[in-house]
């Protein structure tokens, strides 16, 4: 896959961009040469092959360092809400923002 002028010209008026001849010209070698990337790395026969859980899995036994899941701080929700405009049933009453 690779991209056009009038692609990146696009992509820029979508994301609100000014981008100038010479500047456009450089996002479009650049992002082409990303998908030059992508395409290489699909190329790649993975057929078989498991997924890693990390990357220096491939190289050495890996032993991820979980602690408990465990609460280190009291609930203080009436007291974080004591200077709230509105409050209901322990929830932040704000107002309504979409139509």
């Amino acid at each position: 896959m690779s991209l056009t002028s009038s692609d990146i010209a696009r992509i820029a008026n979508l994301a609100r961009l000014d981008l100038p001849g010479p500047q456009a010209q450089t996002m479009l070698t650049q992002i082409n040469g990303f998908f030059s990337i992508v395409d290489a790395m699909r190329a790649v026969d993975t057929t078989g092959i498991e997924p890693l859980s990390h990357p220096v899995a491939a190289i050495q036994e890996i032993a991820l360092r979980l602690r408990e899941d465990v609460a280190s701080e009291p609930n203080q929700r009436s007291a974080n809400q004591q200077n709230a405009p509105a409050v209901e049933n322990g929830l932040f009453l704000v107002p309504k923002v979409i139509e």
